[in-house]
């Protein structure tokens, strides 16, 4: 991984260790034009990170030495760059439109074709839905919708979901159960009516535990509360590719919307896992989030490095995480309506890059991706950002917002994108010792009560961060950001030599439960396990 550029970027650091970045605007004038890029409807301000002209040449230089160019050619030509389960990673062409220029082959076949079929089912479908003309089996429009999944098949479609609220159709109410914990699926049950609820139970391989346990207590419900197991067709769909299993299940497999082993879960909102999203915003809507993802895609894929908006922000984390010492990043989105952003973020990153091994196995001799986490602005101003300001960590921002709002209180608004800009410049500046003594002083405090309370008033600052600008959300804005973050996940882990596309460390816990459980449910514990957990088991089950 230690290339000449590592090793040259290394010295940097150290060379630039008492950089002070109010010193470097006042120095520049023209620093934030230099620092900032505009792509696919997208603006973004890096110019708060604590970087040079040089840190940039060098990061640059270390992109192309680490081959983030070959390796993206290699994705986009359909090889299975996903090594470890032999998959080529394709999610792009998920968002390729008819009729595109830029074809995407797997072993020569262009899964186009495949991609615009099972649109052409979803269309159909939503509208059905949309347009009262698919109703359940007392003959009432659907008026609920019940996506049941996990991970991938959960985050991404409720974030969007969240995200695009104000486009969605007034008759429609969208619901979202993932966990296994039966307190999530109680609630929304006791929330909709068997007559109009049409349940979408997402699995590719209709085998996850959570999710067909889940699938099940709601057919159960189904049944027990006036619905008929000939109408299970009526109010349950799936989005899956086994259709035996979704058939055993009950549902039509007319009704099941397929999709590929090229698409990751963390990935899949761009195929059927988004119905939710299609179904809340009809297929006009969905398509326009695949065409602000696609425009993203082609800045990604043929911009130069140095003018490659996913590029350069994953070389700014990579600058914080592996040079300044970052391990963690905080997503803070000024937008109430992307307050799931930050978990769907937490999902595209640590399962993608979180890994402590490179693609041929060996082990990283450098930090890899750092923990992802935030809440909305302003609510996190009120919570965390004392740790952001004052904290013995330094912790780079992410702030989010968009330019103008989709509401009616623009007063509001105003407010909102001030706290953001003011959250960064204060991160940046901080306040010295000796503004503090002069705020205290012009508050009549006499020499005593200054120094005790100087302490702590004083911000270091010089506290990194990136702004980047939505001009409004919508569909396409939200499809370009959601895909940049994706791009920037895909460069990150081709720096760090990682496979961003397996996720085995989510396999293990899965496997030991199911022992677990069985074991709970006769009430045996085995031998087979250490004292904690079966001292923990005995407990549960007394």
């Amino acid at each position: 991984m230690k290339t000449s550029a590592w090793n040259a970027l290394d010295s940097h650091r150290l060379a630039t260790q008492n950089l002070r970045l109010a010193d470097e605007f006042a120095h520049d004038e023209h620093r934030a034009q230099k620092f900032s890029i505009e792509a696919a409807g997208i603006f973004i301000d890096y110019s708060k990170n604590l970087i040079t002209a040089e840190t940039m040449r060098l990061l640059l230089e270390l992109a192309r030495e680490r081959g983030v160019t070959q390796r993206l050619d290699l994705m986009l030509a359909g090889e299975r760059i996903n090594v470890s389960e032999h998959r080529a990673v394709l999610h792009m062409a998920l968002r390729n439109p008819a009729g595109s220029v830029r074809r995407y082959l797997l072993d020569g076949i262009d899964v186009g074709d495949e991609v615009q079929r099972v649109l052409a089912h979803m269309r159909k479908f939503t509208q059905q839905v949309r347009d009262g003309t698919w109703q359940g089996g007392t003959g009432r429009e659907i008026a609920d919708i019940v996506n049941i999944g996990i991970g991938g098949s959960d985050l991404g479609p409720q974030m969007v979901c969240e995200a695009l609220r104000e486009f969605a159709h007034p008759r429609l109410t969208m619901h979202f159960v993932s966990n296994v914990d039966g307190a999530a699926l109680e609630r929304v049950l006791s929330k909709v009516s068997t007559e109009t609820t049409l349940f979408i139970v997402a699995s590719k391989t209709f085998t996850t535990q959570e999710t067909l346990t889940n699938a099940t207590s709601a057919r159960d419900w189904f049944l027990a509360n006036g619905g008929r197991e000939a109408d299970v067709a009526k109010h349950f769909v799936a989005v899956s590719t086994n259709a035996v299993e979704v058939a055993k299940f009950g549902i039509d497999t007319a009704n099941m919307f397929e999709f590929w082993d090229w698409v990751g879960g963390r990935y899949s909102l761009w195929s059927a896992i988004g119905l939710s999203i299609a179904l809340a915003n009809g297929m006009d809507g969905f398509e326009e989030l695949l065409a602000g993802a696609h425009f993203m895609d082609e800045h990604f894929a043929t911009a130069p490095l140095d003018a490659n908006m996913p590029v350069l922000l994953a070389l700014v984390g990579v600058w914080n995480v592996n040079f300044c010492g970052a391990s963690s990043q905080c997503v803070a989105p000024y937008a109430q309506d992307l307050h799931r952003l930050p978990a769907f973020l937490q999902q595209l990153e640590m399962e993608s890059n979180g890994k402590s091994v490179d693609r041929d196995g060996n082990v990283l001799a450098a930090p890899s991706c750092p923990v992802i986490w935030g809440e909305p602005g302003t609510n996190g101003q009120h919570a965390f950002f004392q740790l952001l300001h004052q904290g013995t960590s330094v912790i780079p921002v992410d702030f989010i917002a968009a330019v103008h709002c989709n509401g009616k209180l623009p007063d509001h608004h105003r407010l909102l994108l001030a706290n953001c800009i003011a959250q960064s410049e204060a991160l940046m500046l901080g306040k010295s010792e000796a503004q503090v003594h002069t705020e205290l002083r012009a508050q009549g405090l006499n020499a005593t009560e200054i120094y005790a309370l100087t302490p702590h008033k004083f911000f270091a600052g010089n506290r990194p961060s990136n702004t980047i600008l939505l001009d409004k959300l919508t569909p396409k804005s939200l499809g370009a950001l959601i895909a940049l973050y994706e791009q920037k996940t895909f460069v990150q882990g081709v720096i760090w030599g990682v496979n961003s596309f397996d996720q085995w460390g989510v396999e293990l816990g899965k496997q030991l439960a199911k022992t677990i459980d069985a074991e709970l449910k006769v009430g045996i514990v085995s031998e087979a396990h250490d004292g904690s957990t079966k001292a923990l088991m005995r407990r549960v089950i007394s």
